[in-house]
């Protein structure tokens, strides 16, 4: 089959983007140490409470938090620290409370009253394993317990500057982002939308996370009001990069590969990015987007390219 012109455009610019990163810089290598850091980190902001009256309820948190995953978002966080000069030790508290908000957000999303998933990250979800009030309430802890290791955090950071990235953060999770992103995505089910109608769910369920993270990590660097505005359209494209390539592989993807159940967003009358633009040109719009993710980093220089090489494998990963 033959391409568009628009199709080899974007494949163009995605080719070029990838030829400008620097050949000495292991992905691997950074997300393992940045994985280090913020697993220890979490488990310092959640112990074990052995003992406690609510130690079934730790337990569950626990559970999910550190049931394994990429902390693509925690690790956002600190790179975007690191692209404007900071140091990324600033950002890890954000990095914590941006895991929990995420893990919280998987519990309920996996409930019975919601998408009604029994598999999570290749393990039963949280509520075969603790019951729906305990998972329900595991979620609710991990929300509400996140603010409050951001909050301690902030030793060094200056009190406006620290409750800005909190209500970031919060509108990000909120009705005005994740929440409400999500309602929209039940509303809409069964539904006929467009293009512009999925990027704006989208942009809310899934982008306002990714988009507080890499803002959230910018502002406790330091970042000026240039940088902000050209990582929060990294953020932006990266986002829906995200989102683009998870519809893609609910359709490519077997259950074992990815370790939760696929090929479910049909089955619900779920509006996606393959069943609206077919396979090939989602996987070409993805490219297109973490061409624009590149480009918005441009000015950064050699900072900023673990968030390039973070892009890149947004869409390239498999599962």
């Amino acid at each position: 089959m033959m391409q568009s012109a628009k199709s080899n455009r974007a494949i163009s610019s995605y080719a070029r983007a990838a030829a400008s990163i620097k050949s000495d810089f292991v992905l691997s290598d950074y997300l393992k140490e940045r994985c280090r850091l913020i697993e220890s980190a979490l488990a310092d902001a959640l112990p074990e409470h052995t003992g406690s009256s609510a130690a079934r309820l730790f337990e569950a948190m626990r559970y999910s938090l550190f049931a394994g995953g990429k902390r693509i978002r925690p690790v956002l966080a600190l790179a975007s620290c690191e692209a404007v000069g900071g140091r990324m030790e600033r950002a890890l508290g954000l990095g914590c409370a941006l895991e929990m908000i995420h893990t919280y957000s998987m519990i309920h999303d996996d409930l019975p009253c919601m998408d009604d998933d029994d598999l999570r990250r290749g393990k039963p979800t949280n509520h075969k394993i603790y019951g729906d009030a305990m998972a329900t309430l595991a979620g609710d802890a991990l929300l509400t317990d996140a603010f409050k290791v951001l909050a301690r955090s902030c030793d060094g950071v200056p009190p406006a500057l620290m409750l800005e990235v909190i209500a970031e953060l919060a509108e990000a999770a909120g009705s005005d982002g994740m929440v409400g992103g999500q309602v929209i995505d039940i509303l809409s089910e069964g539904e006929a939308t467009d293009t512009a109608k999925l990027e704006y769910l989208h942009s809310k369920k899934t982008g306002a996370l990714f988009l507080a993270a890499v803002r959230g990590g910018a502002r406790l660097g330091g970042a000026t009001k240039p940088q902000l505005e050209k990582l929060s359209d990294y953020g932006r494209a990266l986002g829906l990069a995200f989102q683009v390539t998870d519809d893609i592989l609910d359709v490519e993807a077997s259950t074992e590969q990815m370790g939760k159940r696929t090929h479910k967003d049909e089955s619900r009358g779920k509006a996606t990015y393959p069943a609206l633009m077919g396979l090939e040109q989602s996987h070409e719009f993805a490219r297109s987007l973490v061409a624009r993710a590149h480009s918005a980093l441009t000015s950064l220089g050699e900072r900023a390219e673990p968030l390039r090489r973070i892009a890149s494998y947004v869409v390239e990963r498999n599962l």
